[in-house]
């Protein structure tokens, strides 16, 4: 079947149970000319679609492949009909750092939910770390757990981690409904999430191998001989002998090389035979060179992914400025020969690119030593450094405004991710012999990463009997994104000024309309302006 035909309706079972024509139960109807669904062989398709949802349940009754009219439906139906614009199942981002609580002056759930749901996420997974205390214990959880409650505009799911002297911890966190596990192998930046060493991971494979979770890793690793001792993550000291200013991306860069991926790739998998059952995951892959290894090492039956970034897709090390710092991140933004492998990377059948996250990671404009003409006085004045430390104010002067290695690390992008897929993957298409579609986006942004984190069951697509968290998506308008667009806390982020396209138009989560592009308050219109996000604590199965 081509990818614009519509299926035949003939061919499809009957539709689950759908309320009488004189029901009093309220329905929600959602029509449009194309939305992404499955047909009756289970392959994905674009075809028109009526997506009934249940408000009570939250869950979607039916959906058929034609666009039935709002005759069809009891009278007090909320029928929208969103023709010609997309219905797509809401993404599930799986890589969010929402930092609350103890930093939540860089970010916090209500922000970082509201940005996502502004964007069509409907599912974020809170990463363990940049919130004190981090989840690395049960303690910590019930923690974030209860800074969590009414803040969340879209459901969200907790990441559990790992550190030297936590493996006591982790079933018990299995237990309590967190996602998936993480771990550095390099210094992660903060004081309360140390790297872990070989025998540490060692130790959580062992302990993980039974059990149905993912154990991920930050994969970077100073390779034995090298010019660099920027051994943390986030801000490092400068190498001995520097190729260049410290304001220069190019000097930055220089001194994380494709190397520390592989070599950290490597280390992990040298160690995988410790439980073959287990999935490993390799978050924010940034160098092409760690493709092949991890391909090999799936040849040879280890069960091991990779995802990849919204930023290491659309942005290129050529094109940052002289201390523009809203670019730093780690690994680090590389070239655009390797931004055109991982694109060629990802369209391959057996891509061992398996999704496409934000990873955002945000901070105080403060931390980021952006100079004067990029800050646009988005600081707040205040001198407080990554790990709670005051500063006098001859400190922080002390520190050099555009010093890629002494600001924080981190892209901030949460809610902008669909738009910056989908405006590179057009630009590509013309000239791209497999271009990306938005088949393609829905699979790495939605069904694959809620099947990374043992969702696929609620979430991640459009099925009857699923959570009916839907993203209708404008995929021709066009927008620059400005301030009143990055709804994260802090406005910094190095796609602040560059033209989009593709535009969420509403976000549903759970058959609540949660955002509609335009409405009151400033487009949050569900609920009375309430949240009504959930927290993920089931345990997962698979």
């Amino acid at each position: 079947m081509a990818r614009n035909e519509s299926p035949d309706i003939s061919f499809y079972p009957t539709p689950a149970y759908t309320p009488p024509h004189d029901s009093n139960i309220p329905l929600a109807v959602l029509v449009s000319s194309r939305a992404v669904i499955f047909d009756q062989e289970n392959n994905l398709v674009v075809s028109p679609a009526t997506i009934t949802i249940s408000p009570q349940t939250g869950t979607i009754i039916s959906i058929l492949p034609t666009v039935l009219p709002a005759s069809s439906f009891p009278g007090n139906t909320t029928y929208i009909d969103h023709t010609p614009q997309l219905l797509l199942p809401g993404l599930v981002d799986a890589h969010v750092h929402l930092n609350e609580p103890g930093r939540t002056e860089w970010e916090g759930f209500n922000t970082g939910t509201r940005a996502a749901a502004s964007g069509g996420v409907t599912t974020v997974i809170d990463m363990p770390l940049n919130a004190i205390p981090p989840t690395t214990t049960v303690n910590g959880l019930k923690e974030k757990v209860k800074a969590a409650q009414g803040q969340c505009w879209v459901d969200v799911g907790f990441y559990g981690g790992i550190i030297p002297g936590n493996s006591e911890e982790l079933l018990p966190l299995v237990e309590a409904g967190v996602r998936g596990f993480k771990g550095f192998l390099i210094e992660s930046g903060v004081d309360e999430f140390p790297a872990v060493s070989s025998s540490d991971v060692a130790l959580a494979m062992t302990t993980l191998a039974d059990t149905a979770t993912t154990l991920m890793f930050h994969a970077e690793m100073i390779p034995p001989i090298t010019d660099s001792v920027g051994d943390d993550v986030q801000t490092s000291l400068p190498p001995m002998h520097p190729s260049g200013p410290l304001t220069s991306y190019n000097t930055f860069l220089y001194s994380r090389p494709p190397a520390f991926e592989t070599y950290a790739i490597e280390e992990i998998l040298s160690l995988a035979h410790l439980a073959p059952d287990l999935p490993l995951h390799i978050v924010h892959l940034s160098a092409l060179e760690g493709v092949p290894i991890l391909r090999a090492a799936r040849d040879r039956g280890i069960k091991i992914t990779a995802e990849t970034c919204f930023h290491y897709l659309a942005l290129a090390s050529e094109d940052v400025q002289d201390g523009d710092t809203r670019h730093k991140c780690c690994p680090p933004i590389r070239n655009a020969v390797n931004r055109d492998g991982l694109w060629e990377e990802l369209s391959k059948p057996d891509s061992v690119l398996q999704t496409i996250v934000s990873d955002h990671s945000p901070c105080t404009p403060e931390l980021k030593l952006l100079p004067e003409h990029l800050g646009h006085g988005c600081g707040s004045g205040g001198h407080k450094g990554v790990n709670g430390e005051i500063l006098s104010a001859e400190e922080a002067e002390e520190k050099e405004r555009g010093d890629f290695f002494a600001s924080w690390g981190g892209i901030s992008s949460v809610g902008l991710g669909l738009p910056i897929l989908w405006t590179e993957a057009t630009a590509r298409a013309p000239t791209s012999k497999s271009p990306i579609s938005i088949l393609d986006v829905v699979r790495l942004c939605s069904l694959n990463t809620a099947k990374q984190v043992g969702l696929s069951h609620r979430k991640g697509a459009l099925r009857p009997g699923m959570d009916a968290d839907i993203c209708v998506f404008d995929d021709k308008a066009t927008f620059v994104v400005g301030r009143e667009q990055m709804l994260f806390r802090n406005k910094v982020s190095p796609y602040q000024g560059k033209t989009m396209t593709g535009m969420v138009k509403q976000t549903w989560v759970r058959g609540s309309l949660v955002f509609e592009r335009g409405g009151l308050n400033g487009g949050f219109v569900g609920k009375g302006g309430v949240p009504v996000g959930k927290l993920l604590l089931e345990k997962r199965r698979s």
